[in-house]
């Protein structure tokens, strides 16, 4: 299951992730926002990276503005590793490399094909597993 969180800059970008999602028979949850009014990005962070942590979801993704605040706002949870992304090849590292459990992304940075891309990388891009990645990722989360 995939977790879904955006604020009002996001909500535009995030219609179109869930219709990939869909499109592909991915599950999610979303968790907000709804509109495109006002709202503050850490409420959603903060309901997603729970939903990670609960073992409710697996993954998650978060949308704003420039997927900067976000993405702050989640790593501020212990265990989870967010990594804002603006092409597919940093996807594939930080899932590879760092076992990154969240996706951020900026809706006034990319376009929606380059965000559906970066979502299709991040969401099937495994950890390597590697022994020098686990070490690297011990020390961030000790």
């Amino acid at each position: 299951m995939i977790a879904l969180g955006c604020d009002h800059g996001g909500y535009e970008l995030m219609k179109e992730v869930i219709k990939y999602l869909e499109e592909h028979g991915l599950e999610y949850k979303n968790y907000g926002t709804y509109s495109t009014d006002s709202c503050d990005y850490p409420d959603y962070a903060k309901k997603v990276a729970e939903a990670i942590l609960s073992g409710e979801c697996e993954k998650g993704i978060l949308i704003c503005g420039t997927g900067i605040g976000i993405t702050i706002a989640a790593n501020r949870y212990e265990g989870i590793r967010a990594a804002n992304c603006t092409n597919s090849f940093m996807a594939e590292a930080t899932r590879e490399h760092n076992d990154a459990n969240i996706l951020g992304m900026g809706a006034r940075v990319i376009g929606v094909g380059t965000a559906l891309k970066i979502v299709d990388t991040f969401l099937n891009t495994p950890f390597s597993d590697d022994e020098r990645h686990k070490r690297r990722i011990a020390k961030i989360e000790n």
